[in-house]
């Protein structure tokens, strides 16, 4: 789990940082996730009927669904994420991905958006798992790292001047070996593409 150190950035805590197991930092990418950015335009117009998207954080995407018209569904494990898509007129409800999930089987169209195929470290776990909230020619849009990039799960945690988080699992899937990952989850590259320098691609059953 993220932990607490990703809450309180999303309230404005300065300063936190992603550290992986060799102790390389990175901020956390926080401005990202508040307001649309470039290579999203793409990503929501392949939006087709009711959307869920997982992993919503404070819920730029879900918001702007919401806006298109379309019925959508953010989920998050983070409380504050969560709270800052509802102020901004998003539905989104606080859950985990495999945990309950309204409206299983009946999702058109599912988004794993900003890496979010990391969620607990395992790929072909993930997928296989959404996959089975899709309704029947539904499909997962993913965003992937760029090609050449690599692919593999590592351990991280979140640091800030004077705190430190928990370690967990987080993996990383590259353009050019998402068709393994497809094919491990029963699931096939439909569509891929590449817009304002980031990767996309979709999956069907």
């Amino acid at each position: 789990m993220i932990g607490q150190l990703y809450e309180e950035a999303l309230r404005g805590r300065p300063a936190v940082e992603i550290e992986d197991a060799d102790g390389r930092r990175r901020p956390l990418p926080v401005g990202d996730w508040l307001a649309l950015r470039p290579g999203d335009t793409g990503l929501l117009d392949r939006c087709a009927g009711a959307t869920l998207d997982v992993g919503s954080g404070p819920g730029r995407l879900t918001v702007a669904l919401a806006g298109r018209g379309l019925p959508v569904l953010g989920i998050d494990i983070a409380p504050s994420a969560v709270a800052l898509a509802q102020a901004a007129g998003g539905p989104a409800l606080c859950r985990d991905v495999f945990g309950r999930v309204p409206g299983a089987g009946r999702w058109r169209t599912v988004l794993l958006a900003d890496g979010n195929i990391g969620i607990g470290g395992d790929p072909v776990v993930l997928v296989r798992r959404v996959a089975g909230l899709l309704a029947p020619g539904g499909r997962i849009l993913v965003e992937v790292e760029p090609p050449g990039s690599g692919s593999r799960t590592e351990p991280l945690r979140l640091r800030a001047p004077g705190s430190v988080g928990e370690w967990f699992a987080w993996a990383r899937v590259s353009a050019d070996a998402i068709r393994g990952v497809a094919a491990d989850s029963a699931v096939a590259v439909t569509e891929a593409w590449e817009e304002a320098g980031r990767w996309f691609v979709a999956l069907s059953s």
